[in-house]
């Protein structure tokens, strides 16, 4: 199962939706369940989406191989992608992450427009939190 917060699925299908017709790349982390608030219905450990990093249109890296590589990898545990003239399936460009979320137009979140899948293009059982990390400050 992967988890993810309505929030980050949310701002990741707003990214999508601004960028059409263009595709979207972007990393998206993990932080325990433990540590965010509404998730006493997950063990403490288990990884939830939460987080994303800013897609750099301007990075000549991504716009040729479609991944951000500046991102170091460490950082991220997943991918996501947008597929604006595709089917809701994981590519050949896609491929860099345990975990590849991939959206299609309409930009909605449901079965047909948004999905979780392994790094072998294998759909997996996706399930959206409403919880919410700590607030944090900058200077955090």
């Amino acid at each position: 199962m992967v988890y993810i917060t309505r929030a980050l699925v949310d701002v990741l299908l707003d990214l999508a939706s601004d960028a059409d017709p263009d595709r979207v790349t972007t990393g998206v982390s993990v932080m325990p369940a433990g540590e965010l608030e509404g998730t006493t219905e997950l063990a403490p450990e288990t990884p939830v989406f939460t987080d994303f990093f800013l897609p750099d249109p301007d990075n000549a890296l991504n716009a040729v191989f479609g991944v951000d590589l500046t991102t170091p990898a460490r950082q991220t545990q997943g991918q996501f992608v947008s597929h604006p003239l595709r089917e809701l399936e994981v590519t050949k460009r896609d491929d860099l992450a345990q975990v590849i979320f991939v959206a299609v137009p309409p930009w909605e979140l449901d079965e047909q427009s948004f999905g979780a899948f392994d790094r072998r293009g294998r759909r997996q059982p996706l399930e959206v939190v409403d919880a919410r990390p700590p607030d944090q400050s900058l200077t955090d």
